[in-house]
This record gives C-alpha cells, structure tokens and sequence, in this order.
C-alpha cells in the first residue's frame, strides 16, 4: 500500500476523519503533519512519523521544515495527501514541500465509509 500524508490541525471534526483515515487501510508509512498540541495528543501507531510544526510560522518556513521531515522518507513516487484538517497556510506549504520533493500527489478522503480518491 502506499504512504499517506495528513495534515492534523484545526477544524471541527477533522481529527474523526483523520483517524478513520488511518486506519482504513495497511498504509506502508503514516506522515502527520501537525502542531505541538496534535504531536501530544493524536494516538501514535508504530508506522506514524509526526512532523511537528509551528503554525505561526513563515510560509517559507513551514514549507522547509515539511520537505525536512519528509526528505528522503518517502519510499515511493506518489502519496496520498487528506488535507480535510488545517489552515490554508499549513495546506500550501504541504502541497509545496511534497511537490519540491518530485513526488505524485493523489488526494484522498474518507467520504461514507470508505476511501474515495478526489
């Protein structure tokens, strides 16, 4: 299977999709992108690396500490990305770092049940 990416930050019931997620499927590698509060609280799974993020950062910032914690961890050319979690800001440093990095992006959510590729 492949490597998911999400993002994990704010937002009313996002956390819930977010985890559901997760565990629909035998992802190889999990990368939660997230703030000091989801690194503490989210439930940690033996696949999961959190990149840990200050939200209030620079765009440019954000983006160099994402393609960091992700540079040379990613073991395919294509990951599935959710973003149904976090700012705009947050979301374009994501998209940005993922595409510095060379790698295919296919979007996915968890929509009735089940995982649906957008």
């Amino acid at each position: 299977m492949t490597e998911l990416v999400v993002i994990l930050s704010t937002g009313k019931g996002t956390w819930t999709e977010v985890a559901k997620l997760i565990a629909s499927e035998d992802w190889n590698k999990i990368f939660i992108i997230t703030n000091q509060f989801g690194n503490e609280t989210f439930n940690k799974k033996p696949n999961m690396k959190f990149i840990v993020i200050n939200p209030n950062d620079t765009l440019i910032n954000l983006i160099d500490n994402i393609k960091q914690g992700l540079d040379g961890k990613i073991s395919g050319t294509e990951v599935a990305l959710n973003m149904v979690s976090g700012t705009g800001k947050e979301h374009m440093a994501a998209l940005s770092a993922l595409l510095k990095l060379g790698v295919g992006i296919r979007l996915v959510s968890y929509i009735d049940d089940s995982i649906k590729e957008l």
